[in-house]
């Protein structure tokens, strides 16, 4: 009986081509202008790190207090030097790193090549178990090189196949800013979006991927500036030294925490040290901090772009206008043939039938719609860089799922648009239809 239908819904379908072209057209756009949203939106609100994001937490300490002009009470997104060596000497965490973006020169080992710039971390090697960094070659460098301050880096597969043409590299040698570094390992392609463990200096997102890690002990011994933010409530003393023991704020702090009790004691010690600093005369202000879980963290920053959840309101609201229209159609379509499903209820046809019939029609609308909503979808997806950033524009793409989310969508909304034009045609009278006909 499917294919029955199926034929039926086809020759109706034929039997009006303007009126079927518009409806497919209506549909198509409809469903395109919100997947295409929903492709942005689904790249930018993704679990970066879905596995441990219940697990890693970042601490903040208010070093401020209140008469900054802050218009919050919430403490500084990042942590000054001394809070955050604090925290590492105090080790009250399963693991825990302090990281900061830097920018540096790497000199290849052949004279015709130029010097070029390079962008990494300066990190603890706890770095990469905690946020699952994938190695090609090699691996961290031992938790003995960061209280060593060791001349060590881990490299991207990126900048290996630029330097040793791809080979491995780990225990080699390599030249930056003129300091020679021991490579211990080569990480696989890794940029997570939003990159997480630096929202402060990316806004979450950014479409280069780190190139390189040293560690964060020997970049504090060469006085290796933030290539990031480095926000002061008032100005620091003068000198590299002076700048460490300022107030200044410029680096990210996280710890992993694999139990809710784990939660709670790291949460009574940062509230026992900021008492601490209290009544050491440092701050003048009650104890002020948060910890916060990756997806908590992204939230209160806001993370995804505003603009992304709109425009998905937009053009859900835009789906939503295009199957009233279809209603309309259908229930014009379906109004017409009301002698012919009068004639079908005479000879014996329920209304189930009736039902099957225009549902099976309104779905191959549904399937026509979803075929042009897919060429639609990739094209905006092409063009969705002139509304969104290019950073989260380059994000979007069209995948399998998308694809079938896409035909889905259409057929479920022009089953469900066909609703009451399907109920009107089911409820025909046959005995007056046939009698005014």
């Amino acid at each position: 009986m499917l294919a029955y239908y199926s034929r039926l819904a086809l020759r109706s379908l034929r039997r009006n081509p303007m009126l079927t072209a518009l409806m497919v057209l209506t549909i198509g756009f409809g469903v395109a202008a919100s997947m295409t949203t929903y492709a942005v939106f689904r790249a930018v609100s993704g679990n970066p790190i879905p596995d441990k994001s219940a697990q890693l937490f970042k601490p903040q300490i208010d070093n401020w207090g209140h008469d900054n002009g802050r218009s919050s009470d919430e403490p500084p997104d990042a942590m000054d030097y001394t809070d955050a060596m604090a925290l590492m000497r105090a080790h009250k965490a399963e693991k825990q790193t302090v990281l900061y973006p830097v920018g540096l020169s790497v000199i290849p080992a052949n004279p015709q090549s130029r010097p070029f710039l390079a962008n990494g971390y300066a990190t603890y090697t706890s770095f990469f178990p905690m946020f699952e960094v994938p190695f090609k070659y090699g691996g961290a460098w031992p938790a003995s090189d960061d209280t060593q301050h060791a001349p060590v880096v881990v490299i991207s597969a990126k900048l290996n196949q630029r330097l040793f043409g791809g080979a491995n590299s780990v225990g080699r040698s390599m030249n930056i800013e003129g300091n020679s570094y021991r490579i211990a390992g080569v990480v696989r392609s890794w940029n997570p979006q939003p990159r997480f463990f630096d929202v402060n200096n990316t806004q979450g997102f950014k479409s280069e991927s780190p190139e390189f890690w040293i560690p964060f002990t020997r970049a504090v011994d060469l006085k290796i500036q933030t290539w990031g933010n480095n926000n002061c409530n008032a100005g620091s003393p003068p000198g590299w030294v002076g700048w460490l023991h300022s107030e200044c704020v410029w680096l990210s702090t996280w710890v992993e925490l694999p139990t809710a009790k784990a939660v709670a004691r790291y949460r009574q010690y940062l509230e026992a040290y900021a008492a601490q600093q209290q009544q050491a005369g440092r701050f003048h202000w009650a104890p002020n901090v948060r910890l916060r879980n990756v997806t908590q963290w992204l939230d209160y920053k806001h993370v995804v772009p505003q603009e992304s959840q709109v425009s998905l309101l937009v053009a859900l609201g835009f789906l939503v206008v295009c199957l009233v229209n279809t209603v309309g159609l259908l229930l014009a379509k379906f109004m017409r043939r009301a002698p012919e499903i009068g004639v079908r209820r005479a000879l014996g046809a329920s209304r189930y039938e009736v039902y099957r019939q225009f549902l099976a029609e309104a779905a191959m609308v549904g399937v026509a719609g979803g075929v042009v909503g897919l060429g639609l979808t990739a094209l905006g997806v092409l063009g969705i860089g002139m509304v969104f950033d290019p950073d989260i524009a380059r994000l979007a793409h069209v995948d399998v799922s998308l694809m079938l989310l896409t035909v889905l969508v259409a057929v479920l909304s022009t089953v469900i648009a066909a609703f009451y034009p399907t109920w009107r045609a089911a409820h025909v009278q046959p005995a007056w239809q046939l009698k005014s006909n």
